[in-house]
């Protein structure tokens, strides 16, 4: 098992590390050439500052990279993208690619998404393993299982159980092996996973102008329906309020449903009727397919009949 000691900014670190509760974060990097593709989902990624301050201030669990529009990172994750405003956030971009400031351009930046975020304050700060090159720019991968890696995992597992800080989605850090465990995921990692998940293509009308598209949980948030990949579809926005309101749903096997009611109240809707029954485009993947529990849900209370 594998962590990622990853070089970041102070004054990302100091934002973030001031905001309550905080639940996720985008690591992102300026230049958005390619993802990251080092960790798997549930293994740790930590933060060390630039020099001369070697040490590890805190961490998270990796749970997906991405590459996307300034835009679409602050729309999903807000301040959590360490920033007050997304010109702010823009600002740093163009500070770190050493270009002239523009209002047209919406730059592509590459984005971890990290959960369970946990911050050290400065007496706790980790200094960096006895490996470390000054001369790293990225950061560092650890086998966390042996020497000077394992060291390090024991060393924040112990400030993290000092703190009664969570660092895995089911149970509580403690001193001892490492365990993969699966993110549980925040709002805006649930958007852009699902958005990555579906190929950035709506599962009802193969749309794939970013923009338009929209992560919507079949079974919402607020009715106990969990920020879950299978909890998901991707759709266009219009499908996604029809979905939300009940005008259309989801069939158990997978087709596109539209409701009387829309010709009955608005006597209108002739685009909707005529991808009735449609299949949708869904991942192959078991464990990625809308799970039937939640589209029954949806069947029967939100569907209108």
């Amino acid at each position: 098992m594998k962590a990622f000691v990853a070089i970041t900014d102070f004054d990302w670190f100091t934002f973030l590390s001031s905001l309550p509760e905080i639940d996720e974060v985008n690591f992102w990097q300026p230049r958005g050439h390619q993802r990251f593709q080092v960790l798997t989902p549930g293994e740790p990624f930590f933060f060390k500052l630039h020099s001369p301050l070697n040490f590890i201030v805190g961490g998270g669990i990796f749970a997906h990279s991405s590459i996307l529009p300034a835009s679409l990172a602050w729309d999903a994750f807000g301040i959590k993208n360490g920033a007050n405003s997304l010109e702010e956030m823009r600002q740093r971009i163009e500070k770190y690619r050493r270009m002239v400031h523009t209002t047209t351009e919406d730059y592509q930046i590459g984005c971890i998404l990290l959960e369970q975020p946990f911050f050290f304050s400065r007496e706790n700060w980790v200094p960096v393993p006895a490996d470390w090159n000054p001369s790293i720019q990225r950061g560092k991968t650890y086998d966390i299982t042996t020497g000077l890696g394992k060291k390090l995992w024991e060393d924040v597992q112990l400030l993290l159980q000092a703190n009664n800080v969570m660092m895995a989605a089911e149970e509580t850090a403690r001193y001892g092996e490492p365990v993969l465990v699966n993110p549980r995921l925040g709002q805006g990692s649930f958007r852009i996973i699902v958005t990555d998940t579906y190929n950035r293509r709506c599962a009802v009308t193969q749309e794939r102008t970013l923009p338009a598209l929209e992560a919507a949980h079949i079974k919402p948030f607020g009715d106990s329906g969990p920020h879950n990949i299978n909890n998901g579809i991707l759709f266009r926005s219009d499908i996604h309020k029809l979905f939300d309101t009940g005008y259309v749903t989801v069939t158990p096997d997978y087709r596109f449903e539209v409701s009387r009611r829309i010709k009955e109240e608005f006597e209108n809707g002739r685009d909707y009727y005529a991808i009735h029954g449609r299949s949708l485009h869904i991942p192959q993947s078991r464990e990625l397919k809308p799970a039937h529990e939640f589209i029954i849900w949806h069947n029967e209370k939100v569907f209108k009949r």
